[in-house]
């Protein structure tokens, strides 16, 4: 029978701790980075100027502009997509923002052809730009709770993209 010395149990428990509260922060630290990379604008920066506002957006690592926003004064998380007409909201998304259901429509997307509705935001913001009653479209096939800002909301800003950034501008005059 081995006799431990009296404070070497308590130093191997405290080792064990010291590791586990090392990894423990190293997932977070890793998980918090990882959130950074796919959406680097989750706190969006505006500037105001005569007759303007103005948001930068960084794009992600895949090359893509994802940004925290709102709709109808409830937090979302959008990707800008020109290649959508509408902007488009996952079905789960919509009842949750308890948005209203319109007429029923025949959406074509890369995953083929799908039924969705459309319906009307009161207000949908970007920073500091509000774009009042914009169309949209509810999108059963969308998985998450990602929306796709397409052009019923990008037409009414101007907008240049130039190495990884993205500036949207709506004028206020």
């Amino acid at each position: 029978m081995s006799q431990q010395a009296p404070g070497k149990r308590a130093g191997r428990v405290l080792l064990v701790l010291a590791w586990c509260a090392g990894l423990y922060l190293a997932t977070q630290f890793f998980g918090a980075w990882e959130k950074r990379q796919e959406n680097p604008n989750t706190q969006v920066s505006s500037q105001q100027g005569e007759g303007f506002i103005e948001v930068k957006l960084v794009g992600n690592g895949q090359g893509h502009f994802v940004a925290d926003g709102q709709i109808n004064g409830q937090p979302v998380n959008f990707m800008l997509d020109t290649g959508a007409t509408d902007v488009s909201i996952p079905a789960g998304l919509a009842q949750r923002l308890n948005l209203e259901k319109g007429a029923t429509v025949t959406l074509s997307t890369a995953n083929g052809r799908s039924q969705g509705y459309r319906t009307r935001l009161q207000q949908l913001k970007l920073g500091d730009i509000v774009l009042h009653d914009v169309r949209a479209l509810v999108a059963p096939g969308l998985s998450g709770d990602q929306v796709l800002l397409g052009m019923s909301a990008l037409k009414q800003l101007e907008f240049t993209q130039r190495g990884g950034t993205l500036l949207l501008r709506q004028t206020t005059k």
